[in-house]
């Protein structure tokens, strides 16, 4: 295969839908090593820990796992982690740098902005967040405000930015930003970098934002040996800095460039992949290329007409039940259900569990990344680990104990400055030097809370003495009340302190030796203490989250399906205004139109076997309801059947009789 065989220089594969871009990296990178390269000096690069980990199993079974050990097998974001525990030093970032997510960075952003309104920090975030991505830094972002309120956001971004270098902290957007500084600035450090891979192999280059681009460059140097797989028709990521003016750029960039395209798709059948290249005809191209299959024609992609919401969801039922019950080894779990928009899932969801059909919400909010449960486990992971700073600041801030951004960054420069944790530097004798009596008294009350809690915790016997401890340190640290001065509506307050509570029970169950599965069933396991749950929450955490491996039905935007695939199919909710999406009465510029028919496209490809798409007569916008009309890109797809009208209720029903039919015994003579 050329796409393998290409080894010097740089290559741009474009991998079509279903064209197995990762075979083909997986084995670029053993023909790599058989051309004498050490699995050390190749890096293969993604964007998701799942498509690493898989990137990285599939190479395991290739090259054999004494090979695959060394490859720097990462996300961007890992990558950027490596750099910076390495050389962060060489730009004011201690070792152990704490990296902070969403919700610490919005009680920063809080701070650093003089705030308590929990939206307005969220647009200051997500704004500076895509200024990161585009390179900039605070300055630059005030030269470029197009309003007063972006001015505010440039203002906000540095004395956030002041904030995170006193906490030594880092966001998940410095991950990649501060390492494309490092190169830029540190010339030792830029060649140590380049100079470390021999051949860099990128994943996913269309999703790419321009700081992502850059780090690239700088790591590729002058020789530009590395391997960029992508397809600019899969380009779905605009809304979050990605471009697909990275894809443009290559050839410029790199004239030498030679580009290879993968055509043949080996998931789906030629009904599907013509509705795909008819939709995505509908863009410029910037590389030419088509998909075919060699599958067969399969069947014909079905258009379904539906009257409302609820109608179109009951077809969507019917059409799972049918196809079951059409015999064959259908599971439950070769269906997905796709949408434009989150909120298009509840009415499924309604009729799924109605039929008493299982299903997951893909991409929906995990229990354990709701803020509330958030905070009760920074609590436990510091009883665990003192020298977490993320839990640390998330903790001392949560509830408010009066212990301002001001101490905490006057604590975050003691702390680097003398090499120590956040949690450690609250004891330290010199600390008075850096702070004042108040606040080093405020910090010593919050280090005594946790130490007694940690001592308490660990001496916790059997499930009820554990939800007495946890139950009375809530009290002390009087978190309903933070709960209820943190919201508006007492009902959502009620609602998150209710989670509180199930967490609660759910910790309790564990130091008492239950642990809940599936289906109810209850299994005894040694007791534990409430310490020794909180040394493997991680581990628990994760395994309450399984799913993956479930017989369930998806539910799922088109954006969370890229990458996935199922046998059968239903696009819903295909109408102007959904897909594409249009909010109020805003005008939606060519360059969303195509981002927006590139969305359709990935979900069509998402079907291997059947596909259908349905469309709405009437439709709810807000609390009124609307004529639905259908979306432009279902007249592209130029579909060969005519709409299907018929209720597939009824042909189960017929189906159903002639199954029957046959069993039945014969008459008596």
């Amino acid at each position: 295969m050329a796409a393998v065989h290409q080894l010097d220089g740089p290559c741009l594969v474009l991998a079509g839908a279903g064209s197995g871009k990762t075979r083909v990296i997986v084995h670029k990178i053993a023909r790599l090593l058989q051309a004498g390269l050490l699995p050390r000096q190749i890096a293969a690069i993604t964007f998701t820990n799942k498509a690493a980990q898989e990137m990285r199993e599939r190479a395991k079974a290739l090259v054999g796992p004494r090979a695959a050990k060394d490859l720097a097998v990462s996300t961007f974001h890992s990558l950027g982690v490596r750099m910076l525990r390495a050389d962060g030093p060489r730009i004011g970032l201690k070792e152990n740098f704490s990296i902070l997510d969403s919700d610490d960075v919005l009680g920063v952003m809080k701070e650093a902005g003089g705030t308590t309104d929990a939206a307005l920090a969220r647009r200051w975030q997500w704004t500076i967040s895509l200024w990161k991505n585009q390179g900039l830094d605070a300055e630059s972002a005030a030269g470029i405000a197009a309003d007063a309120d972006e001015l505010v956001a440039a203002r906000v971004m540095r004395l956030y930015g002041e904030r995170l270098l006193a906490f030594q902290a880092v966001d998940f957007d410095d991950l990649i930003q501060l390492p494309l500084k490092l190169l830029q600035h540190d010339a030792e450090a830029r060649a140590k970098w380049s100079g470390m891979f021999r051949h860099i192999l990128v994943d996913e280059v269309q999703d790419t934002n321009a700081v992502q681009y850059e780090l690239l460059k700088a790591l590729v140097g002058d020789d530009g040996i590395f391997t960029a797989v992508g397809d600019d028709d899969q380009s779905i990521y605009g809304w979050r800095g990605a471009t697909i003016e990275n894809l443009r750029r290559l050839p410029q960039d790199y004239p030498q460039l030679k580009v290879i395209a993968l055509e043949q798709n080996y998931r789906s059948t030629g009904q599907i992949l013509r509705a795909a290249n008819a939709v995505i005809a509908g863009n410029p191209k910037i590389f030419e290329k088509k998909l075919w299959s060699d599958l067969g024609d399969g069947e014909a992609v079905r258009l379904i007409d539906c009257d409302s919401e609820e109608h179109e969801a009951e077809r969507a039922v019917s059409r799972i039940q049918a196809l079951r019950a059409q015999g064959g080894d259908v599971k439950f779990a070769d269906f997905a259900i796709l949408y434009r928009a989150n909120h298009q899932s509840r009415v499924f969801e309604q009729k799924l569990r109605a039929a008493q059909i299982p299903y997951k919400v893909s991409g929906g909010q995990s229990y354990f990344d709701r803020a509330e449960i958030k905070d009760l486990c920074a609590w436990l992971r510091l009883l665990v680990n003192p020298d977490d700073d993320p839990a640390f600041l998330r903790a001392v801030s949560t509830p408010k104990r009066g212990i301002g951004h001001q101490t905490l960054a006057s604590l975050g420069e003691f702390a680097s400055k003398w090499k120590l944790s956040l949690f450690d530097a609250l004891f330290s004798p010199s600390l008075g030097s850096a702070l004042k009596g108040k606040a080093v008294d405020g910090l010593h009350e919050f280090g005594r809370e946790v130490n007694e809690l940690e001592q308490r915790a660990a001496a916790t016997s059997g499930g009820e003495d554990a939800k007495v401890l946890l139950l009375q340190w809530l009290k002390d640290i009087a978190y309903e009340q933070h709960l209820l001065d943190g919201e508006d509506s007492p009902k959502v307050a009620a609602a998150r302190w209710s989670n509180v509570l199930d967490f609660v029970d759910w910790i309790a169950k564990r130091c008492g030796g239950q642990i809940t599965q599936d289906g109810g069933v209850t299994l005894e396991a040694e007791k534990q203490t409430v310490l020794q749950v909180a040394q493997t929450i991680s581990v628990i955490i994760s395994l309450a989250e399984r799913g993956d491996e479930q017989d369930v039905v998806t539910l799922s935007t088109l954006h969370a399906a890229k990458g996935l695939e199922w046998p059968h199919v239903q696009l819903v909710g295909i109408n102007e205004g959904l897909l594409p999406f249009r909010s109020g009465d805003e005008e939606i510029t060519a360059e969303r139109i195509e981002e927006e028919r590139r969305l359709m496209y990935v979900g069509i490809t998402r079907a291997r076997i059947t596909l259908a798409v349905s469309t709405l007569r009437r439709r709810k916008k807000g609390r009124d309801t609307v004529q639905g009309i259908p979306s432009r890109f279902i007249q592209e797809m130029k579909l060969e059947e005519a709409v299907d009208k018929g209720d597939p209720r009824e042909r189960l029903k017929k189906l159903r009789a002639e199954l029957a039919a046959r069993v039945a015994p014969a008459a008596p003579a």
